[in-house]
Parts: C-alpha cells; sequence; structure tokens
C-alpha cells in the first residue's frame, strides 16, 4: 500500500472513530439496532450510564445524523430515539465488532 493510501485509511477510520468513540456511544446505538426506545428505556438498559450522560450522548448522535428524536403529540408528551436510514448503516459494523469481541474474549481466555 502507498504511503499515501495509508494515510487515507487511517483518516477513514479516525472519521469513524471519532463519531463513535467515548464509552457511551456504542452502547447507546446497539441499543437503538434493537428497535425505537424512550429515554428511560435507555437509561435502564444501559448499565451505569447517567441521565445527563445519556442526553449529551444522543445529542451528539443526533447532530452527526446517526439518531433521529421523534416528540409525539401525546399526554404526557413522548418522545422516541431511534437509528436513522444513515445510523442503521452502522449495523454490519456493530456485527462484526460482536462477532470479533467474541473471539477476542475466547482467545484471551484460553479457549483457541
Amino acid at each position: 500500500m502507498e504511503h499515501s493510501e495509508c494515510k487515507k485509511n487511517i483518516m477513514a477510520v479516525q472519521d469513524a472513530l471519532d463519531v463513535i468513540n467515548g464509552k457511551w456511544k456504542l452502547p447507546i446505538i446497539i441499543s437503538l439496532v434493537f428497535g425505537a426506545k424512550r429515554f428511560k428505556e435507555m437509561e435502564r438498559e444501559i448499565p451505569g450510564i447517567t441521565a445527563k450522560m445519556l442526553s449529551k450522548e444522543l445529542k451528539e448522535l443526533e447532530m452527526n445524523q446517526l439518531v433521529a428524536r421523534t416528540v409525539y403529540d401525546s399526554m404526557p408528551v413522548t418522545v422516541e430515539y431511534s437509528l436513522t436510514e444513515y445510523g442503521k448503516t452502522l449495523k454490519k459494523l456493530i456485527a462484526e465488532l460482536n462477532k470479533w469481541g467474541i473471539q477476542h474474549r475466547e482467545y484471551i481466555m484460553g479457549k483457541h
């Protein structure tokens, strides 16, 4: 691979990691892979996340057009979060990360 090709690859992967990196973004995305959720549902589903952090991370994911926030005009008002069509493009990546994570755990635990 040429030096410039290497740089392009590094930059592309770095761009992707900048969007999904951090302690909470992938767990939030994974939660939404299983369907649209209300805020409290995600808060219960993701161990250790605070409401403040969930709110912050959801806003960043919305800004990057991976998550959509839908407000329903009901009593009381209902807010639901879901992956956008663009966000759904992460499903294959998450499936591969899951597969690799399982293999890695087995390898490290000496089950290879």
